[in-house]
């Protein structure tokens, strides 16, 4: 049994977590990818303007679908956490919250629910930068404790 994770001073308020890293990958190559498909398809000569169009509006569909991947983060204030998937939203007050975790290979953070459910929030993930998530998820788990009902510390790894 390895010891307890040492306890973080919660961040101030209010605090946004994201992965900044995969985020700026994901848009600088939506960017670059909708650069590249609009200049072949304004550079192809036996394209008609309809056939033009439809490569921009890929284009476009591409760098929205990289940007909808790029979108996940986590808001916390005084009031709760806005947490920000891919397609939903959803606002926690504090006392919904009653652990943070981030396991071994875990993709992302989960949160445990008052109501016995478990949450996925995709701002916090260990992906390119484990580190920072490791940080980020003990300072999301501050928060948690020192501002809901937040679980006891032998419950949880990470």
């Amino acid at each position: 049994m390895s010891a307890p994770a040492p306890r973080s001073a919660p961040p101030a308020l209010p605090a946004t977590f994201r992965p900044t890293r995969t985020r700026v990958v994901l848009l600088s190559v939506g960017a670059a990818m909708f650069v590249v498909i609009t200049a072949i398809a304004m550079l192809l000569e036996n394209l008609g303007p309809g056939e033009r169009v439809s490569f921009v509006f890929v284009a476009l569909l591409f760098f929205g679908v990289l940007a909808l991947l790029g979108r996940p983060r986590i808001v916390a204030d005084e009031n709760g956490v806005t947490v920000v998937n891919i397609t939903r939203t959803r606002r926690l007050a504090w006392a919904e919250i009653l652990s943070v975790n981030l396991r071994a290979g875990d993709p992302w953070v989960f949160l445990d629910l008052s109501d016995g459910t478990s949450m996925p929030a995709l701002g916090i993930q260990p992906g390119i930068a484990r580190e920072h998530a490791i940080r980020d998820a003990r300072a999301l788990r501050a928060l948690a404790e020192s501002h809901g009902t937040g679980a006891d510390e032998s419950t949880r790894n990470g």
